[in-house]
């Protein structure tokens, strides 16, 4: 599908209750943010241009990681702040309809879902945990005495060193599926991501955790304290609490939702 350069299409942040929206928020081209009713609920929207937003020009700025990075900032700093104000269902990142009357239809067509879903994320926020690996966290184990010569004792040793660092990472992994049992429990829902990689996570050893939780906003204050309770439990994971996210690890996208529609 080909667009002209000039004209605007829509920018989707999220859905929220009928009545509620958006005021005093600049959203992903410095547009101001603005509400679409339609099922008795409000799509918290921005308008973009076509020359960049459109589809082919979308498609191309997807690839850009700079772009990806400004617009997804931009898209969260808008859904970050309706999570505050109340129940969100995010939107997928770069999801962009031609005009209100689409915008207003998918409403309609979801209008189960989305209610259903409100409903279930009311009062509650999204938390993360990440563990990572703690290098030495086990006693260091030394390759036994015996002949052979110098050779051979080195040998022995980087034998023993490496038992003891996948010991170290199977330990790891072990006190990463425990902590994310416990926090779970404690959750209204919980989902266990793929961890990150080192060069995306910034972290100098391996992730082993990437968890989600979503949290009554009261049970908040007991979910951090059983965190910090695990990370004294298991010091083979070097345990990290974010939050509060809005629920994006807790919305059913679509199969196969399109970016331009």
């Amino acid at each position: 599908m080909s667009e002209p350069d000039a004209g605007t299409a829509v920018w989707l942040h999220g859905v929220v209750a009928g009545g509620t929206g958006p005021s005093d928020l600049s959203g992903i081209a410095g547009t101001p943010v603005r509400a679409v009713p339609g099922a008795g609920l409000a799509a918290v929207v921005s308008d973009v241009p076509l020359h960049e937003y459109g589809e082919t020009a979308l498609r191309r700025n997807l690839e850009d990681l700079a772009w990806l990075e400004r617009a997804a900032r931009a898209h969260h700093a808008v859904v970050d702040a309706l999570a505050r104000a109340g129940a969100v269902v995010p939107a997928r990142l770069a999801t962009v309809h031609r005009d209100d009357a689409r915008v207003a239809g998918v409403l309609a067509e979801r209008r189960d879902e989305l209610v259903g879903t409100l409903a279930r994320l009311a009062d509650r926020t999204e938390w993360g945990v990440k563990g990572y690996v703690v290098p030495g966290a086990l006693p260091s184990a030394e390759g036994s005495a015996g002949g052979g010569g110098a050779g051979a004792a080195y040998l022995r040793r980087r034998r023993a060193q490496l038992d003891a660092r996948e010991l170290g990472q199977q330990a790891a992994a072990d006190a990463a599926a425990a902590v994310h049992a416990a926090l779970a429990g404690l959750a209204v829902a919980a989902h266990r991501h793929a961890p990150q990689d080192r060069r995306l996570s910034g972290a100098a050893t391996a992730m082993v955790l990437n968890g989600a939780y979503l949290i009554d906003r009261d049970r908040w204050p007991d979910f951090a304290a059983s965190a910090r309770r695990l990370a004294d439990e298991h010091p083979e994971v070097r345990l990290e609490l974010t939050g509060p996210w809005p629920p994006y690890s807790f919305v059913a996208e679509p199969e196969a939702a399109p970016a331009w529609a």
